[in-house]
């Protein structure tokens, strides 16, 4: 028996070996890419690649790509490779490769690669990640939805839920206790969604175990585990569709299938119609051939997709904002006067052209999203072989390319104090010398998020509502300098940003 017991340990430990030799050997093979094609590329480590070691320092993965781009643009490359676990990626720091990619030869580049999983992920099939043709026939489909006019009828909802927004602070400045404002801006945009997308009322503010906030925050959180299995997802998705993994979680994926089948039941049985983007969705169902007609899990999806870009990347973008502008008070007091003094025209009522007017709120919003992105990371995969313009270097089809807009908008090239909150980089004068696609914070091209004029809307809504009432000033709670949380797949602080609030008059 013992003899038996020693072999079986044996050949188990040989078994152990040899799997790691394999695999060392696999990592190593994946490792000369970007050597074989003459491309220059930073050095990767088994088994994270350059991906920081999560169990050593988690590091938040869009701070990643950015210092990837400093140091590669630091060694003159207008190009390089990286590698996410053994996946190659080209790492693009020229802003005239960055325009060809996004716009000039966008036909090489249409696809985002994001995993799709139409069976055990249905909400993965949403308009971001989308391909090929089904993505040019909904984006079309869905580009009304944010017209002008569209717009404009969807203003005062969200100017209603500003006001619930500023009745909450008052409390928390009749208390004198610090708020967590994203907290706060995360009540006020599921409010918003919630009216403008479903026509519900989702009262974030007085029911803080609110369905849709908590499922909110649980699709956007994510911890080191899961942030590690997305990363085998990233590596081998067809494995991960035979394992059947999801990215978004199961709660989630129930609670926003239930909720449309249940408000697109309830609409048609009832004959009932609302300006809202489930409306939209359900007018394109229905106009659709029966072969063609857009299913429940079709419409949970792009519901899903709305969702997040509005509630998560308006929410972190007020917060970055507040938190800029309570460092700098001279900025936050001169955008309170214009705030005030725009006001004044419009007989004090905040209207959708009353915001238009605010020119100095724009460059403040427009600063913000340039040091904070929201799409900080911007992912592309080649449809088609592509020769890079001036060079024999040849992308071939099936390869990943990454383009990191925040390493773009720290680059002192582009922005000269990358470090500095300065609004006036965006006056009239300054941003029209800003160097084309060395800023997009939203994306460019055909693939340019399809709701940034509605985040960005409910952003300044929200702050001239919020700075009309009340001053800001920094609580000791928060870290300051900021440091981004890597259980968030976006851009957000770590442990919140925390401010003192002074009501005004």
């Amino acid at each position: 028996m013992a003899v038996f017991a020693s072999v079986l340990l044996t050949n188990l430990f040989a078994i152990v070996v040899a799997l790691v030799v394999i695999t060392i050997a696999f990592y190593k093979w994946k490792y000369v890419h970007w050597k074989m094609k003459g491309i220059p590329y930073l050095d990767p480590s088994i088994p994270f690649g350059n991906i920081t070691n999560p169990f050593k320092e988690n590091k938040q993965l869009n701070v990643e790509f950015a210092n990837w781009y400093a140091r590669l643009k630091s060694m003159k490359h207008r190009y390089g490779g990286v590698f996410m676990l053994f996946n190659p990626i080209l790492l693009v720091t020229d802003v005239e490769l960055v325009k060809n990619i996004l716009t000039k030869d966008f036909a090489n580049f249409m696809d985002h690669g994001f995993y799709t999983n139409e069976r055990d992920d249905p909400l993965s099939v949403n308009l971001l990640s989308l391909e090929g043709q089904k993505w040019r026939n909904l984006r079309v489909k869905l580009t009304p939805t944010f017209t002008s006019g569209k717009m404009k009828m969807m203003f005062q909802p969200v100017v209603d839920c500003s006001n619930i927004m500023a009745n909450a602070i008052l409390s928390y400045s009749n208390n004198q206790q610090p708020v967590n404002i994203k907290e706060v801006f995360s009540c006020f945009t599921t409010d918003v969604i919630g009216h403008c997308a479903f026509g519900v009322e989702c009262n974030s503010f007085t029911d803080e175990e609110g369905t849709f906030r908590v499922r909110g925050k649980l699709a956007t959180e994510t911890t080191v585990e899961e942030n590690l299995k997305n990363l085998v997802i990233f590596a081998f998705p067809d494995l991960a569709k035979m394992l059947r993994l999801a990215i978004t979680k199961k709660k989630v994926t129930q609670f926003f299938l239930k909720l449309v089948e249940d408000t697109v039941s309830y609409r048609e049985k009832n004959n009932v119609r609302r300006n809202d983007f489930m409306q939209l969705l359900i007018d394109i169902r229905n106009s659709e051939e029966n072969g063609e007609a857009m299913s429940i899990r079709d419409l949970a999806a792009q519901v899903f997709i709305f969702f997040i870009g509005g509630f998560e990347t308006s929410s972190t973008t007020a917060t970055f904002c507040l938190y800029e502008i309570s460092r700098d008070l001279e900025i936050q007091d001169k955008l309170r006067d214009e705030v005030n003094e725009v006001l004044d025209k419009f007989g004090g009522k905040l209207t959708y052209d009353a915001i238009h007017e605010m020119k100095y709120m724009e460059q403040v919003v427009d600063e913000t999203l340039r040091k904070y992105p929201p799409l900080s990371i911007m992912f592309r995969i080649c449809t088609k072989d592509y020769q890079i313009p001036d060079s024999n270097v040849v992308i071939n089809k099936g390869e990943r390319v990454a383009i990191s807009s925040l390493g773009l908008h720290r680059d002192p090239e582009y922005f000269p104090e990358p470090e500095k909150f300065d609004p006036e980089r965006f006056n009239p004068e300054n941003k029209s010398k800003i160097h084309p696609f060395s800023y997009i914070p939203f994306g460019e091209g055909p693939r340019i998020c399809i709701g940034l004029r509605f985040g960005k809307m409910q952003t300044k809504v929200g702050l001239a509502t919020l700075l009309r009432n009340f001053r800001f000033t920094l609580n000791p709670k928060t870290n300051d300098p900021l440091v981004m949380d890597p259980a968030h797949f976006l851009l957000s602080a770590k442990d919140g940003v925390w401010l003192d609030v002074e009501k005004i008059g």
